[in-house]
């Protein structure tokens, strides 16, 4: 059974910094593209970031650029995002999300797998 466990999550206060990881279980993907994902309160599931299988590319939203940064460890097989300077708007739970592909951009329907989501509250 294939699993994305998310960690990392919790409060913090505007500034300060988070690392979330996100585990997965039941096979590899050191051949596909992985995203981070995110859904504010009351709002739509958004685009946080994307990293290709050898870590060679890495994409992100445009708001984020600069703020938080998508890193894997294949041999672990373990994606990461580390975020500084989080603001409150940054207050979402947070999914990790695996393609079954080398795919690795900001369409939530290219990817498969999901995990269950972190929660990550900034405080002002």
């Amino acid at each position: 059974q294939v699993q994305l466990v998310e960690s990392g999550g919790g409060l913090v206060q505007a500034g300060g910094s988070l690392r979330l990881s996100c585990a997965a279980s039941g096979r590899t993907f050191n051949r596909n593209g992985m995203g981070w994902f995110r859904r504010p309160p009351g709002k739509e599931r958004e685009f946080v970031a994307a990293i290709s299988w050898n870590s060679g590319r890495t994409v992100y939203a445009d708001s984020l650029k600069g703020r938080f940064t998508i890193s894997r460890d294949n041999a672990e097989n373990t994606v990461y995002l580390q975020m500084n300077n989080l603001k409150p708007e940054d207050t979402a739970v947070y999914y990790c999300a695996a393609a079954p592909t080398e795919y690795m951009g900001s369409s939530y329907y290219q990817y498969d797998y999901w995990g269950q989501g972190t929660p990550v509250t900034v405080s002002s």
